[in-house]
């Protein structure tokens, strides 16, 4: 252990501030920041390390249908003060003796106008593995392999403001699916077909094999499980951004504790426990019907109905870790996303339409250029 990193047990009590857990310093009383990469919590004063006392339970299921029955009773639930973002949408939590504090994903301020809501709480997370100084890494190597984008992007290209850690929501389910389906089974074969044709100026008459297709009726019942379907819970990122994030390496969770929090915000979710599942279940629908078309057999399929039925569903509540963070660029602002497991950034970028007009009229002159090749060699 280096000088100014003596490991003192973590304090037991946490504040939150900004949607941020913190923690202060036993030794200086500075706050105490989880340490990506780590188990601990760092003092950025003092340099006094604290390691996190991991809960070595393991990360369970929960029932589905016996959760949603005691979802009144608020056991296995928190209170918590959350208020909307009126710029981005986000779920904010602020403390009680806080008015107002930074959306961490925006920016913007959010006013305490929210009210007290029973909540899951989470039983998991992925904490952060990739550090502020390699997301800005990160997303400088992004912006340099940018295909055409603005030729002064890179050097003007700058991040307003810090990078802010978040842990986003997420829900995953499990479920065992049972499908009754009727449909059709197609079966090729083939008929010998007689036409005319003109060789050297006459007619003749040719035959050639015509594939058909011939129907039968089908009907059945298929059976699939589906494991940690992953759904977001966060409306304050576009769907499609955050599906672009994944994949996340969900068998590496951690028992939720409140010190990987410490110095990073957190949203609360917005798409609750039963919204999810319904979400889940469109995502099973590719899988359900490849598995009645494996079933139906034959060279064609056609699915008319499917009627699923769903058991033994089980679900967690879980946190995943994203750097977030604006670039300017000429006065425009865009967002990115960094995956705080893998590193990957995803993101809004500018256009150069100079360079694809550029780039169109070559493809087109190369085009066309092939096109008079061709025939002149084909007229010789």
């Amino acid at each position: 252990m280096g000088e100014g990193e003596a490991s003192e047990a973590a304090p037991a009590r946490a504040t939150a501030e900004g949607g941020e857990r913190r923690f202060p310093c036993k030794r200086c009383g500075a706050q105490l920041a989880f340490a990506p990469g780590t188990y601990a919590l760092r003092c950025a004063h003092c340099g006094a390390r604290n390691e996190i006392e991991l809960d070595e339970t393991a990360i369970e299921e929960l029932d589905f249908g016996a959760y949603l029955a005691r979802l009144e009773d608020g056991e296995a639930h928190e209170d918590r003060i959350v208020s909307p973002c009126v710029s981005c949408g986000a779920r904010v939590e602020l403390p009680t003796n806080v008015t107002s504090g930074p959306c961490p994903f925006c920016s913007k301020t959010v006013v305490a106008t929210g009210r007290s809501e029973k909540l899951v709480r989470p039983a998991s997370l992925l904490p952060f593995k990739v550090d502020k100084r390699r997301a800005r890494e990160q997303f400088g190597a992004w912006i340099q392999k940018l295909w055409f984008a603005p030729r002064d992007l890179k050097k003007a290209a700058v991040i307003d403001g810090r990078l802010r850690g978040v842990y986003l929501p997420y829900w995953t389910y499990d479920s065992g699916v049972v499908t009754d389906y009727t449909g059709r089974r197609g079966v090729y074969y083939w008929v010998t077909q007689t036409y005319t044709t003109m060789v050297n100026g006459k007619p003749q008459i040719r035959t050639r094999q015509v594939r058909k297709t011939r129907w039968y009726p089908a009907s059945g019942r298929v059976r699939n499980f589906f494991d940690d379907l992953l759904v977001p819970a966060s409306t304050s990122l576009p769907p499609d951004q955050m599906h672009k994030l994944e994949p996340w390496d969900i068998a590496e969770l951690t028992p939720y504790a409140d010190e990987f929090l410490a110095g990073f915000g957190s949203e609360s979710y917005a798409v609750n426990l039963p919204t999810g599942f319904e979400r889940a279940k469109e995502m099973m629908v590719p899988e359900i019907r490849a598995t009645i078309c494996r079933d139906i057999g034959g060279d064609e399929q056609q699915v008319t109905t499917m009627n699923p039925s769903y058991h033994s569903v089980t679900f967690k509540h879980l946190l995943l870790p994203v750097w977030i963070c604006a670039y300017r660029y000429r006065d425009r602002v865009f967002r990115i996303l960094v995956n705080a497991r893998t590193g990957e950034v995803i993101g809004d970028r500018p256009w150069s339409w100079k360079k694809i007009s550029f780039a169109v009229a070559v493809g087109i002159t190369i085009l066309v250029a092939a096109v008079a090749v061709f025939l002149v060699v084909f007229n010789n």
